[in-house]
């Protein structure tokens, strides 16, 4: 009887001690990308709420994708003037999302996000990669051809 006394105080100081759970928030959506072609998944700029800056946002893979490849890069960015901060020049973190060259179908990400405020989200990624329509192809390649021709003088340093 003493014995299942003191196991029942262990176990509720145990509980008392236990640190809450915090919930967090979760962002489910989709995304459209080309196979074996580079795709921005998310980008998070480091402004807090109230549009002041903070430590620049950390991104983790939680679950990699199956049929591509995810890269995250850092750099400057000024906010688009629909954005909470709008035209406020930032550091931000990106995901970018290639699909394996030969690959049609789905694919998901699961990615913890740690804001400038501290919050981490998850976002909950699933992407749909299909081969563009005939139609698109040729526009495609049309604009490729004219931004060409419009570098050719100029070292274009997107391969840097």
């Amino acid at each position: 009887m003493i014995a299942a006394r003191l196991l029942a105080a262990a176990l509720a100081a145990g509980l008392a001690c236990a640190a809450p759970a915090y919930a967090q928030t979760v962002t489910t959506r989709s995304e459209t990308a080309a196979p074996g072609k580079v795709k921005r998944l998310i980008v998070s700029p480091n402004l807090k709420k109230d549009c002041s800056t903070g430590p620049l946002p950390e991104i983790k893979i939680v679950t990699a994708p199956k049929n591509g490849q995810l890269q995250t890069k850092s750099g400057k960015l000024k906010t688009p003037a629909s954005y909470r901060c709008p035209s406020k020049d930032a550091q931000a973190s990106a995901v970018f999302y290639k699909s394996k060259a030969d690959f049609t179908g789905t694919d998901q990400v699961l990615l913890d996000v740690k804001t400038a405020d501290g919050v981490v989200e998850r976002q909950d990624i699933r992407i749909t990669v299909e081969a563009a329509k005939t139609d698109d192809k040729k526009a495609d390649d049309k604009k490729s051809d004219a931004k060409k021709d419009e570098k050719k003088d100029d070292k274009d340093l997107s391969d840097l």
